[in-house]
């Protein structure tokens, strides 16, 4: 039900998925995996996908033993892997006729919300171009990535940067249990979790494998991300053939389960600054054009009042000194300054370099 009501996905996979203990890669499944995400393209879904799987083919590659590689040499070895992983996707995705293309991404990236912007802006022109994102963490310079694990972090920043109404994390286990399966032989499947208390953290044990650095713990973590957020997300066993339309049709995992809506997570996010970094004083014109929906374009523009960068927090004011909105502003205060009442084909004539024409995207602005 819940992927079946999402417009954008993102799965994330794990390096146990694409290669297995022996250091051979699953091939039978990666081309399974394909049938998954195809279908979900037929159904008009949006799809990103986030993989491990760079350092576990690199050592693949070199015949290193992963548990004995240090830090500097992971990170030259992922290099050498993230080009054996976009290859092995190539080879197969195209099989079935999927445009893919790579975006890679760290921790820090996600969290800066100038980064974050232009993220989003790069998913949604890849989605109309209809292509299927394949976002890596960055390993060859992101140094807690490697030593953490935080791949299931990533994807849920992924998911929020994005706007993902869904996020599956496909694991070697069917989702979070009361007790350790492999253990416990009264361990139940947790099916769904509206609050992540203390209770739900104890039973999160980390585990950690040869290929895979993250645990229990980190998926925990992405849906604590994603419940603030307004997205749903899954654990669920990615080993199986089909992972996805096993959810689907069997729906084995365990679902955590959003706090928020989506739509009021991001307006949450736009209008929580304390203390926006300046103010944009635009006509009546303007004013009517964002009534019916759209961006805020330079035209409209009368005054620019403040010091502020791209993607930071600002007041949308009309001429009366009343606030309408507030938002993201794509260029600097003395960029706006500039365009302010000029034609939107103007721009790059008067800054001296291409660039976008919205002052405020309509996505990143909200009515007050």
């Amino acid at each position: 039900m819940h992927l079946k009501n999402s417009k954008t996905i993102v799965i994330k996979i794990g390096s146990s998925l694409l290669i297995n203990e022996k250091k051979i890669i699953r091939q039978k499944w990666i081309l399974e995996f394909c049938k998954d995400i195809k279908e979900l393209l037929n159904n008009k879904k949006n799809v990103i996908i986030v993989s491990s799987g760079a350092i576990a083919l690199g050592c693949k590659k070199l015949n290193l033993n992963k548990k004995n590689l240090k830090l500097d040499k992971s990170q030259a070895v992922a290099s050498i892997g993230q080009i054996e992983l976009m290859n092995l996707f190539i080879k197969n995705f195209s099989s079935k006729k999927i445009n893919l293309s790579q975006i890679l991404l760290t921790l820090e990236d996600t969290e800066q919300r100038r980064r974050a912007i232009n993220a989003k802006r790069t998913f949604d022109n890849l989605f109309k171009l209809g292509f299927v994102p394949i976002v890596n963490e960055n390993d060859s310079i992101a140094t807690t990535e490697i030593k953490y694990g935080d791949n299931d972090r990533l994807a849920s920043r992924v998911a929020q940067i994005s706007g993902a109404d869904c996020l599956v994390l496909l694991s070697d286990v069917d989702g979070l249990y009361t007790k350790n399966p492999k253990i416990y032989k009264d361990a139940k499947l947790i099916k769904e979790i509206k609050n992540i208390n203390s209770n739900i953290e104890e039973v999160a044990k980390k585990s950690i494998g040869e290929y895979g650095t993250g645990g229990m713990k980190t998926k925990i973590d992405a849906a604590k991300v994603c419940q603030i957020s307004g997205c749903v997300m899954a654990i669920a066993n990615g080993l199986l053939m089909r992972p996805v339309k096993n959810i689907s049709q069997k729906n084995k995992c365990t679902w955590f389960l959003p706090k928020v809506s989506k739509l009021d997570a991001r307006k949450k996010w736009i209008i929580s600054s304390i203390a926006p970094k300046g103010e944009l004083i635009i006509d009546e014109g303007a004013i009517k054009a964002l009534k019916k929906g759209k961006s805020l374009l330079s035209p409209g523009i009368k005054k620019v009042i403040g010091k502020f960068n791209k993607g930071d927090h600002i007041k949308i004011l009309n001429v009366n000194m009343k606030e309408y909105a507030r938002g993201l502003s794509s260029f600097t205060s003395d960029e706006i300054s500039k365009i302010k009442g000029q034609h939107s084909n103007k721009i790059n004539e008067l800054l001296g370099y291409v660039t976008k024409s919205e002052v405020v995207h309509k996505d990143d602005m909200v009515e007050v």
